[in-house]
């Protein structure tokens, strides 16, 4: 029987690029777990996408052995997670299986948007905090500032934080030993009935679908009979492991213990992520409270660019949901672009790595359309509508009113750049609830339109700062808002595409940047085209692509002007006809130039 006292379970959670993985690398590193000459940076990003990004996307578990000077052998199972806030749903899945978290905190750049959110995040988990502060080596690094900083903003007792240096490895020794004193063991008891959650799970293409379990009760043995509760599936567990980041194969998975089981698991909506598995002869009465499901904010459509590859866009977006819970997909079709899939995502770069994975993991060449929020309609008939797709929107008289998602975003920057970030926030139909300093930063609290966020703000916010502004957001509620839609017509015909909502303010301004662009990605036909811009019936914009023209009185040489205009006449009237027969084909590009804007 293994003691539990000698278990410790842990997330490393901070603000992005105040380094984590880094160290994650240096506890592997001082613990054993792999050879010099099997170390590279960042071990535990194991996707080419996130070592090329240097961003951690997906959270990953490494069981550690780690000897104490008291000669007590401890089992360390450390979670390192990802910062940027597109992911904060890894964030609060690896918190639920843990008992305490290392909050890093970079010691020159100090407490940002992020840390504050992990750290309430991980409050709400009931979890011990240790504080690191890290990159002492570095010459702009201020301890004793960022102590008294996580004090005034955090709250936490700034004197316990303990300084390492991830690169060079300082402190992190003394790390360890803070680490086994200060955070709790995992509480269980082997001789009840199994209980483990369902943390994560993911689809290998030699062992089939992999769940990664934590025990709370009981054990889990290979060859065992197990039942997903929320799905009541039944299993027998062919294999349980454990990473040392090596995959290890263990007999038995005890309480307090994290690793992975699989057990030909044939179909992928059984693995519900926070689902509870127990012992399908002795099951548990009650289920563990799981995770709340996540609530995508940003949707696009996703289209293959051969409308062969739909079913193959079908099977990868099941597997890719397996790995990634946080996103959802229901098949749609578009008149302009064929049969594709409607999907939901946490934000814009969750949304950019999905389709990149997609790509790359899949060989999938897809479009995509504008990304849109959530409106809410009311109807003037009483009903209640969620409008997910744009083109999708009743006729304006049976409307009678639309609301829009509003956020409630956090903004920590240096104060030379309070004014910008405040015109910037105006300019996008803010409205700021506090503005307090902590030392010679400020921490800006505004209430914005979600679908104002979506498009470019944080790419604005980053460059009238230099880069140095932190953003956060959380969901704060539905609003009524003044808006319309804008409907992109090509040669008379509605592109349901390039539709999009907007305020009726910018709607004209919008319009016209999508015409003007247009305009020059369509390449010219044999007749005039017209790209307008429509609210409902009225055209509030309009580029016109010249046509091409061929001379058709070349061949007449002298003779009366009649003839001549015979052959004009006679182009004339053939090119009207075209106009009102003639297809103009969007290419790809157009549709990924025009929704860059």
């Amino acid at each position: 029987m293994k003691n539990l006292n000698h278990i410790r379970n842990f997330s490393i959670i901070a603000h992005i690029d105040h380094g984590k993985s880094t160290l994650a690398d240096r506890l592997i590193q001082k613990c054993g777990a792999l050879e010099n000459r099997e170390m590279k940076e960042q071990i535990l990003d194991n996707m080419e996408i996130e070592r090329e990004r240097g961003i951690t996307i997906k959270a990953q578990t490494v069981r550690l052995k780690y000897k104490h000077d008291d000669g007590i052998t401890y089992t360390l199972n450390l979670m390192d997670t990802p910062g940027h806030v597109d992911f904060s749903y890894e964030v609060s899945r690896s918190l639920s299986a843990c008992e305490g978290s290392l909050l890093v905190v970079d010691s020159s750049q100090g407490v940002e948007a992020q840390t504050l959110a992990n750290v309430y995040q991980a409050i709400d988990s009931n979890h011990e905090i240790l504080t690191v502060l890290n990159k002492i080596d570095l010459p702009a690094s201020e301890p004793d500032r960022i102590r008294n900083q996580i004090e005034e903003v955090i709250g936490l007792p700034g004197k316990d934080a303990i300084e390492v240096s991830a690169k060079t490895g300082e402190g992190v020794q003394d790390l360890l030993s803070s680490l086994v004193k200060n955070l709790p063991p995992p509480i269980g008891d082997e001789k009840k009935p199994l209980k483990a959650m369902l943390v994560d799970s993911w689809f290998d293409p030699y062992l089939g679908i992999l769940t990664l379990v934590r025990v709370i009760d009981g054990n889990i043995i290979k060859g065992q009979k197990i039942r997903f509760m929320s799905t009541k599936a039944t299993y027998s567990v062919e294999a349980l492991g454990v990473f040392t980041p090596k995959i290890k194969n263990v007999d038995v998975l005890g309480p307090g213990e994290i690793g992975f089981i699989t057990a030909s698991v044939k179909t992928v909506a059984d693995c519900k992520v926070g689902d509870t598995i127990t012992d399908d002869k002795k099951p548990v009465s009650e289920m563990l409270k799981g995770f709340k499901p996540s609530v995508p904010v940003v949707f696009c459509g996703l289209f293959p660019t051969d409308n062969a590859d739909f079913s193959d866009l079908r099977e990868a977006l099941s597997k890719l949901s397996l790995n990634d819970a946080s996103f959802s997909f229901e098949a749609e079709t578009s008149a302009a672009l064929g049969f594709g899939f409607r999907c939901g995502f946490l934000g814009l770069l969750h949304m950019e790595i999905v389709r990149e994975r997609l790509n790359r993991e899949f060989g999938l060449e897809l479009i995509s359309t504008a990304p849109s929020v959530v409106y809410k309609i009311k109807k003037t008939d009483g009903e209640m509508l969620e409008l997910h797709n744009p083109a999708d929107l009743p006729e304006t008289n049976l409307i009678e009113y639309i609301e829009e998602p509003w956020i409630k975003a956090t903004i920590m920057v240096p104060d030379q750049y309070v004014g910008p970030v405040l015109t910037l926030c105006t300019t996008r139909r803010g409205e700021q609830i506090d503005l307090s300093y902590i030392g010679s930063r400020a921490m800006i609290i505004y209430n914005l339109p979600l679908n104002e966020i979506v498009f470019d703000f944080y790419d604005r916010l980053k460059s009238v700062t230099s880069g140095y502004a932190s953003f956060d957001y959380q969901i704060d509620s539905y609003r009524i808002g003044n808006l319309v839609k804008v409907s992109i017509l090509v040669n008379g015909d509605q592109v349901d595409a390039l539709a999009m909502i907007t305020n009726k303010e910018q709607s004209e301004q919008r319009g016209r940047a999508i015409c003007l662009k247009l305009k020059d990605l369509i390449p010219r036909q044999l007749f005039k085209v017209a790209l307008q811009a429509a609210i409902g019936s009225k055209i509030i914009a309009r580029e016109t692509i010249s046509a091409v023209r061929k001379d058709v009185t070349a061949k007449c040489y002298g003779g009366d002007i009649t003839r001549k205009r015979k052959l004009l006449e006679k182009q004339k009237a053939g090119k009207k006809k075209m106009r009102q027969f003639g297809q103009v084909e969007i290419p790809q590009n157009a549709f990924f130039e025009a929704l860059k804007l």
